[in-house]
């Protein structure tokens, strides 16, 4: 199936969805450096959205031929019968999502009986979660607070909670204001856990192979331009997330970007093997999914593969 795919790419526009979040950062570079067009790519439209279910719905009605979203968001799509697939592991969460507290709580078992912070139905509650579950307890264990995540490190600094669950920049402003917040426990206990992926539709993937595999190149050079260049990189992708590039560089450092040549490695290797059933567990165990789904269903190496 490799050698059907076209290196040069058919004509037309490609529609990308977007939030803004770091971790699809390459893609600002890639846009702002013309590298769509230095991979034959004429027009790439980067679509703005604020929410998942938004993108979600632009991506099943055929408005967008590509998004970028959570693990688990895909899985659920999928799982809801929406024909994508997985095509290149973006970004995974080290120290970019974390459940913070103050100096009274110092182990995960402290959470017990205690109010946590946290927005239900994000990566937020996925980590709390499994956390919980890595510890032998529930989110019956403790008392939920639900809330939005860019209220949960406000709401433990002002005391109102003893425990939050958050995400950068949050999670860099709560430990700026209170030296006594510390993360307790982050994302990167299990990489991947939380982590992004370039979903593309299925009728793309077969009537436009020469196009997804020019994005994910148009991806790969604006990684290496980022890191021959970071700063200049952070700046382009701090302007397109609406953020300033000083308070974001803690969270910068908190996110890995995935090259193409890591790829090649963790789409045939342990993103399938091992971190593929992690989120699915995690985000079943945190009601996100409803269904069963598997790798083979999922993942589509062969652009990674055929990319040089």
């Amino acid at each position: 199936a490799d050698a059907a795919i076209p290196t040069t790419p058919e004509a037309g526009s490609f529609k990308i969805g977007i939030e803004p979040w770091l971790g699809y950062g390459q893609w600002h570079v890639a846009d702002a450096k013309g590298l769509f067009k230095t991979n034959g790519l004429s027009d790439v439209q980067i679509v703005n959205f604020a929410e998942d279910k938004d993108i979600n719905a632009a991506l099943a009605s055929g408005q967008l031929d590509a998004a970028n979203i959570a693990t688990h968001t895909a899985m659920g799509m999928v799982a809801a019968g929406l024909p994508v697939k997985i095509v290149l592991l973006l970004d995974v969460s080290m120290t970019a999502d974390a459940i913070i507290a103050g100096k009274d709580v110092t182990s995960i078992a402290d959470l017990k009986g205690k109010q946590v912070a946290f927005e239900e139905g994000t990566t937020s509650d996925i980590l709390l979660k499994y956390a919980l579950a890595k510890n032998g307890m529930s989110i019956d264990d403790v008392k939920a607070v639900p809330m939005p995540a860019s209220d949960a490190g406000g709401a433990l600094i002002a005391g109102q909670v003893p425990v939050a669950v958050t995400y950068e920049p949050y999670l860099t402003v709560a430990m700026a204001q209170n030296k006594d917040v510390k993360l307790l426990f982050t994302a990167g206990e299990d990489p991947g856990l939380i982590s992004d992926v370039l979903v593309v539709r299925d009728e793309v993937i077969k009537s436009r192979p020469g196009q997804v595999l020019a994005m994910i190149k148009s991806w790969d050079a604006a990684l290496k331009d980022y890191n021959a260049d970071t700063s200049g990189g952070r700046a382009i992708i701090a302007k397109a997330v609406g953020s300033d590039v000083k308070d974001l560089n803690t969270a910068f450092d908190g996110v890995r970007y995935y090259s193409l040549a890591e790829n090649k490695t963790a789409l045939t290797g342990d993103f399938t093997t091992k971190t593929f059933a992690d989120v699915e567990a995690a985000a079943k165990n945190a009601k996100l999914l409803q269904a069963d789904v598997t790798p083979e269903q999922m993942i589509d190496p062969s652009f990674v593969k055929a990319a040089q």
